[in-house]
């Protein structure tokens, strides 16, 4: 392979990996949000385990998710310097405010909210949960802007061999970004109600003690899951008729036209198997021969979004930005195939790491149960929560 595969190679592999913890942060916020409300309003003991124990899982996945996302930022300067010669006044916009304002405060909330259990008042406690669903939302929006320049560099001209951003409304506005966005939240709810799903059904085959707490769950991540789907398909549907205007040969790539295939060959056929199920929702503990099939369609979301995250950005090759910026004019000058080669296995060997200790982490939190959960245990002190997560 030469230095321009391999960049691309490397990006593809951290940004895929990169994916797969954003799209469960985004969708087990609101609900470990709500399950906080419902905490808060009614006070009953069984909505406080429940937000502890789907939060313990949430912090793990943000936390670890963290580090994979400043490999990509990393990488910019890396391997695509000519991106940011070209293009940083408006592509760097959007990035910078998620980074400056929307992660930084996200962060600082997640904090109060995980060393805040028996401290805060408990509408105080509440408002920091919301915080963060809200700016991870935000967080969300600015990076898909960004991307969405890519997509559809609207709202900038060149001047002296630069783009420069002359309309900010433009940007924020993009046709591909209004169809994109509530796809990509819609992704993130199927993602992460197959999480709670796959792991309540996991503990009612296992004949849990904590049947009732786990038949509860089981429930809401099978409507999580079947709505976020909905919303998935609606809006990546929707994408074909803007897609047709600004990039019509999109998908005559022919590694995006199987990636796109992937995409909706995998989500329909859950997305039918969940329709399926849902008005079964009430029984569907009580049959142990259903719930090993709800393990299995746990990670069918996750496949299914890196298969759509390549069919939207192999589709635009060979731009970066499309009709301004090619790959090769955006790739660093001076990189050669062993440095590349080995940036891509140090790369992809710690983020498989993440991703696997990820998976452990959460794998071992599920299978605990909400027992042994160190988030706002009465008498564990707060630091111990990450410690706790991290020694399991």
């Amino acid at each position: 392979m030469g230095v321009l595969d391999l960049a691309r190679t490397q990006f593809a592999v951290t940004g895929s990996i990169h994916f797969l913890f954003v799209v469960l942060t985004l969708g087990l916020a609101p609900i470990i949000a709500i399950m906080h409300t419902r905490h808060a309003v009614t006070g009953r003991p069984e909505h406080e385990r429940a937000t502890r124990f789907w939060g313990q899982i949430y912090v793990t996945n943000y936390a670890l998710g963290i580090f994979t996302g400043l490999v990509m930022e990393f990488q910019f300067g890396l391997s695509w310097s000519g991106l940011s010669e070209y293009a940083g006044d408006v592509f760097g916009a959007p990035l910078a405010i998620e980074t400056l304002g929307a992660f930084f405060i996200e962060s600082t909330f997640l904090g109060l909210w995980i060393f805040g259990w028996n401290r805060l008042n408990r509408w105080a406690h509440l408002a920091c949960i919301w915080m963060v669903t809200l700016t991870a939302y935000v967080s969300a929006f600015w990076i898909m802007a960004a991307n969405s320049f890519l997509q559809n560099p609207v709202g900038a001209v060149e001047r002296g061999g630069r783009l420069v951003l002359t309309d900010f409304g433009a940007l924020l506005s993009n046709p591909a970004l209004v169809n994109s966005l509530p796809h990509v939240v819609g992704a993130g709810l199927w993602a992460a109600g197959s999480v709670v799903m796959g792991a309540s059904a996991y503990q009612l085959f296992r004949r849990t003690p904590e049947r009732e707490f786990f038949t509860s769950a089981l429930r809401t991540g099978l409507l999580v899951a079947f709505c976020g789907s909905l919303v998935t398909a609606a809006f990546g549907y929707a994408q074909f008729g803007s897609i047709g205007l600004y990039q019509p040969d999109k998908f005559r790539v022919p590694l995006a036209g199987v990636a796109l295939a992937a995409m909706m060959g995998i989500g329909q056929l859950v997305q039918f198997l969940l329709l399926l199920l849902a008005p079964l929702t009430y029984w569907l503990p009580r049959w142990r021969w259903a719930q090993p099939l709800l393990v299995i369609l746990t990670p069918a979301p996750f496949l299914a979004a890196i298969c759509g995250w390549l069919a939207r950005e192999v589709g635009r090759q060979p731009w970066l930005i499309n009709g301004r910026l090619t790959v090769a004019d955006a790739m660093s000058h001076g990189l050669t195939p062993g440095m590349v080669t080995v940036s891509l296995v140090g790369f992809t060997g710690v983020l498989g790491l993440l991703a696997v200790t990820d998976y452990l982490l959460i794998a071992g939190t599920v299978r605990r149960g909400p027992g042994t959960v160190a988030l706002g245990a009465d008498d564990e002190p707060a630091p111990a929560v990450l410690e706790h997560a991290l020694s399991h």
